[in-house]
């Protein structure tokens, strides 16, 4: 049985990883401004509730290897590859683990508002390390791209600004409402997760609760 549990886990994991990779390729050839949106957050976020922080961690690593092909990540690797490669792996896999601590840290408080602020934290974590990053290592960088205007202004107005907007508004509405869509297939099909509040809370119940003696 633990195995079998095991096995749908890891099915899960996968197909969350292939809407990921696909997502992510897509998104690097769609430019709004100089940086792609990242929809795969989406998925990403969906595993971290599911299957944990560290799927999640795992999910943000991959979605981060793909940007790391993305045609605007080339200016970024021109200038220093391997602070590239720690930021786009890193960002990303801390987005998912942040995301799932806080889903698993409230759901059974509130099972709505664990999922919203999940959706929520996760492009938060994501443009606010990536912003962290090009202010500690490409500061020199963006004061030649930015042509003598305010460097700061730059990175947030023109770089990230209307970017993290999108991707703020797409997976606030987004993953609540798949993640509801997977809770009710949940209760008829096998994922290898009982995603049912009730039963979650019901168990919960009959764990705490003493037992009266006859």
């Amino acid at each position: 049985m633990k195995n079998k549990k095991s096995i749908q886990r890891m099915v899960g994991i996968a197909s969350l990883a292939a809407i990921v990779v696909v997502l992510q390729v897509i998104a690097n050839y769609v430019l709004i401004g100089p940086v792609s949106i990242t929809l795969a957050l989406i998925p990403l976020v969906i595993g971290a509730i599911l299957y944990g922080p560290w799927a999640g961690a795992f999910l943000g690593a991959l979605m981060g290897a793909i940007i790391l092909t993305a045609p605007s990540t080339g200016s970024f690797l021109a200038v220093n590859p391997f602070i590239t490669v720690v930021l786009c792996l890193v960002k990303t896999a801390v987005a998912g683990m942040v995301s799932g601590f806080i889903f698993k840290g409230l759901y059974k408080k509130n099972l709505s508002l664990a999922i919203i602020l999940a959706a929520v934290v996760a492009p938060i974590v994501n443009t606010g390390l990536f912003a962290l990053g090009c202010m500690a290592f490409f500061w020199k960088t963006l004061q030649e791209w930015a042509g003598g205007s305010n460097v700061v202004g730059f990175l947030f107005l023109t770089m990230i600004g209307f970017n993290f907007l999108i991707e703020f508004a797409v997976n606030t509405v987004l993953s609540p409402s798949i993640v509801y869509i997977v809770r009710v297939i949940s209760r008829n099909y096998n994922i290898g997760i009982n995603f049912n509040a009730g039963a979650i809370y019901a168990e919960q119940e009959l764990v705490e609760q003493p037992i009266e003696e006859v």
